[in-house]
């Protein structure tokens, strides 16, 4: 007997008395963590957001082209890269080169880009975390991985859930998620923060509703 088989034979016996692969899951977890309002649930995200160290703001739709046009303006960049299906009304007051994203662009020519701007997938509450899916308005992976300084846009409600196993209903599996908690960082042994290692070092959240705030609130 081989090796192999000697290995193979523990880990049947050891299996014996578990149930088939068609046997149910049991799934006795949380599916949120309390109740929320809606209200509760993005202010939830917002406060996440910020303790992670990203900017946030929030607007209306009417507001959303002028508040981006701001947001770049203030960073000083001189040019933006955006996925193909981004609203061009997002920059539209923007005063800056706007490049859409190709798949020829080099990760040289992306790390000379001032800014990106995309929309999201879905936001999570509880964990305040952005996942992107590489839909149209959000493009390729490379795009908010590459530049120092991303802008992404969240509908509010819309694209709010309190909790991960609610994102995970409304993902696909099959395409290239992003999961994003806040500027990219790491620490060392010592517990010294750096920001910016793989992935931009500066992340701005725009919360988009159809309501009031035309005094935009920074948490």
């Amino acid at each position: 007997m081989s090796s192999r088989e000697r290995i193979l034979g523990r880990v049947r016996r050891a299996l014996a008395d578990v149930p088939g692969e068609d046997a149910p899951v049991e799934r006795g977890y949380l599916r949120e963590h309390g109740e929320r309002s809606v209200a509760e649930t993005v202010e939830l995200l917002a406060e996440n957001l910020a303790d992670y160290r990203a900017l946030v703001h929030r607007c209306t739709e009417g507001e959303l082209g002028a508040l981006i046009g701001r947001l770049v303006a203030e960073r000083g960049a001189g040019t933006v890269v955006v996925p193909a299906g981004l609203d061009p009304e997002w920059l539209s007051a923007a005063e800056a080169e706007v490049f859409p994203d190709l798949a020829e662009s080099t990760p040289h020519q992306l790390d000379g880009v001032g800014s990106v701007v995309t929309g999201c997938a879905v936001a999570i509450a509880e964990t305040g975390t952005i996942v992107l899916d590489g839909g149209p308005d959000q493009g390729r992976r490379r795009i908010t991985l590459v530049p120092d300084h991303h802008i992404c846009v969240v509908r509010v409600p819309g694209q709010v859930v309190s909790s991960v196993p609610q994102a995970l209903e409304r993902l696909d599996p099959a395409r290239p998620l992003t999961w994003i908690s806040g500027p990219s960082a790491t620490s060392d042994i010592e517990l010294d923060r750096v920001e910016g290692v793989h992935g931009p070092r500066t992340l701005e959240v725009v919360l988009v509703g159809g309501g009031r705030p035309s005094a935009e609130v920074t948490s």
